[in-house]
C-alpha cells in the first residue's frame, strides 16, 4: 500500500511535465524515410509569437536535416491557434501537399477560453488528418505560463516544432 502511494505521488507530480522525463527535440530514426521528394505545410500561429517562431524555427530546421528541399516547405500563417484547422482543412485539400505541421501556442489564462481553443483546435486537426487521410501533426503548445512555453520552445525541454516535424516524416514512413 504504502509503494501504491509513492507511485501514485511521483505520477502526479509529473503529470504536468511529461517532458521532464523526455526532451521534444530528442527522437530516434525508426520509421524515417527519404523525403527529398515530400511537400510538407507548416501553419504557424501569429499569437504568442515569441513562442511559435521558436517552434517554426525547430520544425523547419528538423525537416531540413532529414532530407526535406526548402523549396518543398509551405509557410503560412494565421493569426491564432483556432485558426490552424480551417488552415490545415484548406492545405491538406491540395494534392501535391504530403503532411501538414500545426504550430501554436495556447496559455492558460483566468478564463475558459483556454479549454475551449484547446479542445477545438484539437478535434479540429484530427478531423482534418481523418477527412483527408493524410498527416495533420498538432504541434500547439497548451502550457500554463509564458515561462513553460518557452522551456518548450527550444528551452529546457526542447523544442515542440523539432516534435511535430519528425512525427510528420514518421507518419510519411508508417
Amino acid at each position: 500500500m504504502v509503494l501504491l502511494f509513492f507511485c501514485l505521488q511521483y505520477f502526479i507530480k509529473n503529470l504536468s511535465m511529461a517532458t521532464s522525463l523526455k526532451s521534444l527535440s530528442a527522437h530516434s530514426s525508426k520509421n524515417v524515410q527519404d523525403i527529398s521528394d515530400k511537400t510538407f505545410g507548416i501553419i504557424v500561429s501569429e499569437w504568442n509569437e515569441v513562442v511559435t517562431e521558436a517552434l517554426y524555427s525547430g520544425a523547419y530546421q528538423t525537416l531540413i536535416e532529414n532530407g526535406a528541399k526548402k523549396e518543398n516547405i509551405i509557410r503560412k500563417n494565421v493569426p491564432g491557434s483556432f485558426e490552424l484547422t480551417l488552415a490545415a482543412q484548406w492545405l491538406a485539400q491540395e494534392e501535391n501537399i504530403d503532411a501538414i505541421i500545426c504550430l501554436g501556442c495556447v496559455i492558460q489564462g483566468e478564463t475558459k477560453h483556454f479549454d475551449f481553443i484547446c479542445d477545438a483546435v484539437a478535434h479540429g486537426i484530427t478531423n482534418v488528418a481523418l477527412k483527408y487521410n493524410k498527416p495533420v501533426i498538432f504541434g500547439v503548445l497548451t502550457p500554463n505560463t509564458q515561462q513553460q512555453a518557452m522551456d518548450r520552445a527550444g528551452g529546457k525541454h526542447g523544442n515542440k516544432g523539432d516534435e511535430a516535424a519528425i512525427t510528420a516524416v514518421k507518419m510519411l514512413g508508417f
